[in-house]
């Protein structure tokens, strides 16, 4: 319990039980429940992390935003934090980023890895396709994003009212972020992070989703993504 809140954390899966191992000595204490959402992992993943007590969703339907829509529904805490099961994220960070949401009154904070306080944490070709990215939410919403393809956000559970999702794919990490602002107005920020190597293998193929991402953003600004 963290100021009175109680805090959710939730993290997608796939075959992440090294990931997994690591993030159960980062979590800190103001960490109330965990909750794993696991795409039919075939490496143990979900029996790691049922073996730390923490809540397990198998999630047979593939793709990143479909986990944190099944994910969300699920959390009891009043303030909701997520991570990648890769170790990238510092998680072991949540106890301040959590007191500046509520020293600030915000309602939604997401954690701006840009520009990496590690340089070697992200190589090259995703570097250049994450600043791609933010620049062009920056000047499609006229608002100078730091990094809009982040997957680390805190929120309180009630903003999730005003932000509905519609991505069942990576597209959800910019939807999320640019409905917030939109939604939020002064409660949206984004608060530096540090970023650390990723544990394992992406998933991810860099110039696939990087054409996806712009067209999504290209759509939800033509008011073309459904709700």
């Amino acid at each position: 319990m963290l100021n009175g809140l109680k805090l959710s954390l939730v993290v997608p899966t796939l075959n992440e039980a090294e990931g997994v191992r690591h993030l159960k000595t980062l979590i800190p204490g103001c960490v109330d429940e965990v909750i794993i959402v696991d795409g039919d992992s075939g490496d143990g993943t979900r029996e790691v992390a049922a073996g730390f007590g923490w809540k397990v969703l198998l999630e047979k339907r593939r793709g990143y935003g479909r986990a944190y829509k099944t994910g969300f529904p699920a959390c009891t805490g009043d303030v909701i934090a997520t991570a990648d099961g890769d170790g990238t994220y510092p998680v072991e960070n949540l106890e301040p980023l959590v007191g500046e949401l509520v020293a600030r009154g915000l309602d939604f904070v997401s954690c701006a890895r840009l520009p990496l306080a590690e340089r070697g944490a992200m190589d090259t070709r995703n570097l250049i396709g994450n600043r791609l990215m933010t620049l062009a939410a920056s000047v499609l919403w006229l608002h100078g994003f730091r990094d809009i393809l982040s997957g680390m956000w805190i929120f309180r559970r009630t903003a999730l009212e005003k932000l509905p999702l519609d991505s069942d794919n990576w597209n959800l990490s910019e939807e999320i972020k640019l409905k917030a602002y939109a939604a939020l107005g002064p409660k949206f920020a984004e608060l530096h992070i540090p970023y650390h190597p990723r544990l394992g293998e992406t998933k991810l193929m860099p110039w696939k989703v990087g054409v996806e991402n712009i067209l999504y953003m290209l759509r939800m600004r033509a008011g073309l993504t459904g709700r």
